[in-house]
């Protein structure tokens, strides 16, 4: 019940993408009754790069039920079904790995994206809990 996010690994951030939508809860039981429920609800692609090896890693916050808000470090703006500005909002910020992005006014998830090389580690498992500093991914040598 953590509600902020945090970066995978060095990298910059260079663009987001707002998509407006839905709050729907993203429990297991939503997520087994709504279909696409993640593809239905409020979120924000965020696009990094990962430094020095320039693997592109894609963060997508998806915003949940009550607040539906998301709130970026970098962008001063809050990202919720008020926002009215540009989907795209070029940016560019930089990270280490385990400083915080940003965080939800309420609680949700994140969706991550890897190109074909990256795999999880063993610990990544369906129904693991996943903890704040512990490796998700593994990079190609």
């Amino acid at each position: 019940m953590y509600h902020r996010f945090h970066a995978p690994y060095d990298c910059t951030v260079d663009k987001v993408t707002y998509i407006s939508g839905d709050s729907w809860n993203v429990n297991p039981i939503a997520l087994d009754r709504i279909a696409k429920l993640f593809c239905k609800n409020e979120r924000a692609v965020i696009r990094t790069t990962l430094r020095p090896s320039d693997i592109v890693i894609t963060l997508v916050p998806v915003a949940a039920i009550l607040v539906a808000s998301i709130r970026l470090h970098f962008l001063d703006v809050l990202l919720n079904m008020q926002y009215r500005g540009e989907a795209e909002i070029p940016c560019r910020a930089s990270f280490s790995k385990g400083q915080e992005m940003g965080w939800f006014q309420h609680g949700s998830t994140i969706i991550v994206f890897a190109p074909k090389g990256v795999t999880l580690c063993g610990s990544v498992q369906q129904g693991a809990v996943i903890r704040m500093g512990r490796p998700l991914m593994r990079l190609p040598s």
